[in-house]
């Protein structure tokens, strides 16, 4: 099982949603030899609810996975900031994530993020894995909190487009971190456009549809990570097509269309 652990349904946060847009990610997906991928929307994206009720109603239900009709498995998650720096990746079933996303309504402005631990103690409480956003990228803080409280994750994410600038760097420190806090690395594309996936997957030896087989495959290192050789290009060319959409958008026009108007 190919899978991505670190994707988005969306363009971008302040773009409204769009079932085509989506669609079409989730189509490339599949070409790009994907079985399965954890979508981690951000917490405070705009119609985060409409997002996740759409998938639902794409697919069927297996274990805590949907189904799409292409045969791509989804496992609903999340990104969520902390009052750090940093992003935290939640995986669980589509309850948890929609419950957990209307607790976290009052601290989706920066100046009201949640500390780690507080956003921790919630996690706790919904059966969800939890890890460790990009934990190097510029910005972020991670790394600095305290041990005892990073052991409270359960992975850390090799994040594909820091993987894509610095591979050797990137790889060496998010491996050292897991290894010191004694929990598995995991990688990400970290996706909003098609362009990007595959630069980075996990292949699994098990086909997995719920999140505590997931985990236990992690646990025991039953899966190898696979990073594309042309992995910068993929990330460098996705993020040129990410702002020309959004200027598009940015000057009235329909950023979708002009996507898929080829197909």
């Amino acid at each position: 099982m190919y899978i991505d652990f670190h994707t988005h349904g969306k363009l971008a946060k302040k773009l409204p949603f769009s079932t085509v847009y989506t669609d079409w990610l989730f189509s490339e997906a599949k070409n790009a030899g994907l079985d399965a991928l954890c979508l981690t929307e951000h917490f405070n994206t705009l119609q985060f609810e409409d997002l996740y009720r759409y998938v639902l109603a794409s697919g069927d239900r297996q274990g805590d996975a949907i189904i799409l009709k292409n045969g791509l498995k989804v496992f609903p998650g999340m990104e969520t900031d902390i009052a750090e720096g940093g992003h935290i990746l939640s995986v669980g079933p589509a309850e948890a994530i929609l419950e957990l996303n209307a607790r976290l309504k009052p601290h989706m402005e920066k100046e009201r993020f949640l500390p780690f631990s507080r956003l921790m103690d919630l996690f706790d409480e919904y059966p969800v894995i939890v890890g460790g956003g990009h934990p190097f990228r510029e910005g972020g803080h991670i790394p600095q909190l305290p041990e005892n409280e990073l052991r409270r994750l359960h992975f850390l994410d090799l994040n594909g487009k820091d993987v894509a600038y610095d591979c050797e760097g990137t790889r060496e420190k998010t491996e050292n971190l897991a290894k010191q806090l004694g929990i598995p690395v995991v990688a990400g594309s970290d996706t909003h456009q098609a362009v990007q996936y595959g630069c980075i997957k996990n292949e699994f030896a098990k086909d997995c549809s719920d999140i505590k087989t997931l985990y236990v495959e992690m646990l025991q290192g039953n899966y190898e990570i696979h990073i594309l050789p042309e992995a910068a290009f993929h990330v460098r060319t996705a993020g040129l097509l990410k702002r020309s959409l959004k200027e598009i958008y940015a000057l009235g026009g329909d950023y979708v269309s002009v996507l898929v108007s080829g197909e």
